[in-house]
């Protein structure tokens, strides 16, 4: 997922000042506001807070208290939004965002179920108490995530991926020459060749997420290019 510029993180923050001053009660701007600062500049965090303050799913004043984790997989994380009078599900990726209720209904979708590995509504209730649940980091700040595609450590990396380590030579995958040398091409020019390189990739053992492949700052680069 590629980083949003500064100026538009910055207009972001404005958007969701100004619905905070709709949106907020009296006595707890102060801390709506200290949260924003935390996700300052997270992609996530910036469009869950927008999301609620511009909409207020219950049409009722109310803040943010806290973000936490429910499940993550592969870049979809389902967040639990904590307010000062209940507690919202929004699941959230590089391709949007979706409001699923609130938890304390204990219902979620059976294909999310399914994909986040819940064995069923029972299960998914016994592992949603907030408490419980850790606090969602920035994501360039959570050491567990990669801070380009997402995946968390154990995963493999979106395909493309900047951080991804190629399993030849160990050095980055999209830097590194070994998948034209593999494929015997001196450019990737089409999903055939994307198709080639994923089962060239199997077949050797693709190196999953570890925090130590975290780069010193926090670049999305190029990904792997196709002409």
């Amino acid at each position: 997922m590629i980083p949003l510029p500064e100026d538009e993180l910055r207009l972001q923050r404005r958007r969701i000042r100004e619905a905070m001053r709709y949106a907020v009660p009296e006595g707890r701007q102060d801390e709506a506001e200290d949260l924003l600062l935390r996700y300052r500049e997270d992609r996530f965090g910036l469009a869950l807070l927008h999301e609620f303050y511009a909409t207020l799913p219950e049409a009722r004043e109310d803040w943010v208290r806290e973000i936490r984790v429910l499940a993550r997989k592969q870049g979809v994380f389902l967040l639990l939004l904590i307010t000062g009078q209940a507690a919202y599900m929004y699941l959230i990726s590089g391709e949007g965002l979706e409001f699923q209720g609130q938890v304390q209904d204990g219902f979620l979708e059976k294909e999310l179920l399914d994909y986040f590995g819940y064995q069923d509504l029972a299960d998914f209730r016994d592992r949603s108490d907030p408490e419980h649940l850790p606090v969602y980091l920035p994501l360039q700040a959570d050491q567990d995530v990669c801070p380009a595609c997402h995946a968390v450590t154990g995963e493999l990396h979106e395909l493309g991926c900047p951080v991804e380590v190629c399993p030849w030579c160990g050095g980055q995958l999209v830097a590194c020459s070994c998948r034209f040398d593999r494929l015997g091409r001196e450019r990737l020019s089409g999903d055939e060749d994307l198709r080639r390189l994923e089962v060239l990739l199997d077949e050797q053992g693709r190196l999953p997420y570890t925090p130590e492949q975290r780069p010193s700052f926090a670049d999305e680069g190029p990904g792997i290019v196709i002409d």
